[in-house]
């Protein structure tokens, strides 16, 4: 990296060409750099493939487009704010690096937002402070909804999974140019963003690509591609148009995107519904996650990996869905998911004064993502591979959120000042947490270890906002229900 001074503008030479980045208080950053050819005309519904590169200097001081969608809805969007930025080249990343950055370790973001949304050009995603913190942050953006996921015969599975492969593979190659050490890094990614770690941990090429990695409030497992390919037959069946390749690429990314608003209408990744998910099959997902995560193919790479103790609450609070769950909802909830009474039980004895809406909440954040968690750390346990479990329990005052999914992310970042990360976690949102969280986060990508007890028999939880820093087993009446 070439910068004579703090007022010059940094340049790098990577393999496409010469950047030109933004030096400020000593940390440099790039925006916008395309990893990959803009998979739009005859590369659409490809596997991303490689950019031809430029001549000249290409300037990379904004960030790139963003890929298509929609902003969230139903009252989500009070709280989750969107970002879309209009072009073509929407595969791309940003880089945030210390000034005369030498072989620091590097930290890859893949954010959020159910498989349909999100990008690395929230304020709240900025690098600054990990760059600030001796790290070589980057973010990358990545294919959504029909786009990224759609199950199509004449088409490969799980694009927006296989831009995220070669987004690592950039940073394998180019990011010792801006002062990374390709040996050390850690990947993490939070919801929609920690389900593609899963994915991307379980391939057999994970450990030439990651040392380290952290799943903030992620599934771990991937559907049959039948059941993944509803959406897709939905929306086909909208648009009439077929199925397939041929047939979603006769239409523009705006008319898939209006298809896709119609047919999931209603739906939330607690309640259910028609939705995108990663699909079972192709090169990227041979088999479910889950189990081969279990297996150790990842055993050598160091896991942190939790949720938030309301996950539930960012769809059932703003959408209005808690006070309007029915009894009824909750008994077909609980046929559905095979909740017997004998489970049942200590979840209402544990809150007596519950609607049947906080009621399903609970059993969906454990049947979703907490049970999957425990599960996965027990096993990693069993072949001794380095696993930590964290809970973020502090609870936001922004229309009584609580411990919800994403409230955490302002806190990883040490971001609680930016617009979207106050409008989850509010304008008076604890610093000391946020120094907490993000020193771990940190200390995790470094040394290989975040700062507290590995997971162990005793099952230490890191319990980032309660009163107790570590709690062992929490919950666990409600958890072990499920084993007898």
């Amino acid at each position: 990296m070439t910068a004579a001074s703090e007022s010059s503008a940094p340049t790098v030479r990577i393999s496409s060409g010469v950047i030109r980045g933004v030096a400020l208080e000593g940390i440099d950053r790039f925006l916008g750099i395309p990893y990959a050819a803009a998979p739009v005309g005859e590369n659409r519904f490809e596997l991303p493939q490689p950019h031809e590169g430029w001549k000249g200097v290409r300037e990379a001081t904004e960030f790139g487009p963003t890929a298509p969608q929609a902003p969230y809805n139903g009252g989500v969007e009070k709280v989750l704010p969107s970002i879309i930025i209009e072009g073509d080249e929407f595969l791309n990343l940003n880089v945030w690096a210390p000034k005369n950055a030498f072989d620091l370790p590097v930290m890859v973001w893949v954010h959020g937002g159910a498989l349909s949304r999100g990008s690395n050009s929230l304020d709240g995603y900025d690098g600054t402070s990990f760059a600030r913190d001796g790290v070589v942050f980057v973010s990358i953006n990545y294919r959504l909804g029909a786009e990224g996921f759609s199950v199509l015969p004449d088409a490969p599975l799980n694009l927006g999974l296989a831009d995220v492969h070669a987004a690592l593979r950039w940073v394998q190659a180019e990011i010792a140019q801006f002062g990374g050490d390709p040996e050390q890094v850690t990947v993490f990614g939070q919801s929609a963003g920690g389900n593609l770690i899963a994915a991307l941990l379980a391939h057999r090429d994970a450990r030439s690509l990651v040392a380290r990695a952290i799943v903030q409030s992620g599934p771990l497992t991937a559907r049959p591609a039948k059941t993944a390919g509803k959406i897709s037959r939905l929306m086909a069946k909208d648009l009439g148009i077929p199925a397939t390749k041929a047939g979603f690429s006769s239409v523009s990314a705006a008319t898939l995107l209006a298809s896709q608003l119609r047919v999931t209408a209603g739906s939330t990744p607690v309640t259910g519904g028609p939705s995108f998910a990663l699909a079972i099959g192709g090169q990227f997902i041979p088999s479910n996650p889950e189990l081969d995560l279990a297996q150790g193919d990842a055993d050598d790479i160091g896991l942190v990996i939790g949720a938030t103790t309301e996950e539930y609450r960012l769809w059932f609070v703003p959408t209005g869905l808690l006070t309007t769950v029915t009894p009824l909802f909750l008994r077909l909830a609980r046929l559905k998911f095979g909740v017997s009474r004998r489970i049942f039980a200590p979840y209402s004895h544990n809150r007596p004064n519950a609607g049947p809406g906080e009621l399903v909440g609970a059993l969906a954040t454990d049947i979703l993502l907490r049970l999957p968690l425990n599960r996965l750390a027990d096993k990693r346990l069993a072949r001794r591979s380095p696993t930590w479990v964290y809970e973020f329990a502090w609870r936001s005052p922004v229309q009584d959120l609580g411990a919800a999914h994403a409230v955490e992310l302002g806190f990883v970042f040490d971001r609680l000042d930016a617009a979207d990360s106050a409008g989850i976690a509010g304008a008076d949102a604890p610093q000391s947490i946020a120094q907490e969280m993000h020193a771990a986060w940190v200390r995790f990508a470094k040394t290989g270890n975040p700062g507290w007890e590995a997971w162990n028999e005793k099952r230490p939880v890191r319990m980032f906002g309660a009163e107790d820093a570590v709690v062992y087993a929490p919950r666990e009446d409600e958890r072990s229900i499920w084993k007898r």
